[in-house]
């Protein structure tokens, strides 16, 4: 494989997880890869012993300058950016009425305006050469809901409405979208990453704050393994027809078609006062 067909990734939010996996896997293959952290110190062992296809660079995806400043020094180095991974996200736990403004609005900012960020700068260069790849970590979140995690839902939920009219836009143009949908992995997502609200209201104690509980005591326990999740990304990304939604694990799979199974009783359930919404017909 030649430096012209090698793929140059730029993938964000790789000090721990799936970023930081993916990596490994890239660089592993022989590719080229932008790996990037807000600490640029927690990635550079992954550029270790990879001086001609790794670049470690410090990033913050809510802060703009850095996004270019950082998109800019990939583009010098590489020539490109093939496929971008918006990695970088977080999630928060709270009941709805405990969410506390300030911290939901900022992961709001990572989750949601950093990926949107990161994809208006990489899609000139994609546009230009007509080929590219997104791959947009969502979740399982991103499709079911549970309680304690709605803040989190809804920017998981925005990143599908996101990745869906993307896609429409950029497939005509050479460039492929896929969502990621993970269930529980072994992760830091549960662990230290996580953020919670300081306040806790009784009368949801039973459902939210037992989600909570639950949330902790589950972590570094969960069935799915990033190092095979990576390898999946890799392969789904590399089909000739990649899937605009990829779930990883059984439990994703399961509960997704147990989503599916809902919506479709409710929908058939309500077809006649569905129907008696519109104008009636001549």
């Amino acid at each position: 494989m030649t430096e012209e067909t090698t793929p140059v990734w730029f993938i964000t939010g790789c000090s721990t997880g799936f970023g930081r996996d993916l990596a490994q896997k890239v660089l592993a293959r022989g590719w080229r890869a932008v790996v990037t952290a807000r600490d640029e110190a927690k990635v550079v062992d992954l550029v270790e012993g990879h001086p001609d296809t790794a670049l470690a660079l410090a990033l913050d995806v809510t802060d703009e300058v850095r996004i270019a400043h950082a998109v800019k020094a990939a583009e010098e180095r590489f020539g490109r950016l093939d496929v971008l991974v918006n990695n970088a996200g977080y999630g928060y736990l709270a009941a709805i009425e405990e969410g506390e403004d300030e911290p939901v609005r900022r992961m709001f900012e990572t989750n949601v305006f950093g990926l949107v960020a990161m994809t208006k700068a990489v899609l000139p260069g994609m546009r230009a050469r007509r080929k590219g790849a997104i791959v947009n970590l969502s979740s399982i979140g991103g499709l079911v809901s549970f309680g304690a995690t709605g803040y989190y839902h809804a920017t998981k939920y925005a990143v599908e409405g996101l990745s869906e009219s993307l896609a429409i836009e950029v497939e005509p143009l050479g460039i492929n979208v896929v969502v990621v949908e993970p269930g529980p992995f072994r992760t830091d997502f549960a662990g230290r990453s996580i953020e919670q609200s300081k306040i806790e209201i009784g009368d949801y104690a039973a459902t939210a704050g037992e989600r909570r509980k639950q949330t902790f005591a589950r972590s570094g326990k969960q069935v799915g393994d990033p190092a095979r999740a990576a390898e999946a990304i890799i392969e789904a990304v590399t089909a000739d027809k990649p899937p605009r939604h990829l779930l990883l694990g059984k439990p994703a799979l399961e509960l997704a078609r147990k989503k599916l199974d809902e919506l479709k009783q409710d929908f058939d359930t309500w077809e006649a006062v569905t129907l008696g919404a519109d104008f009636p017909t001549t």
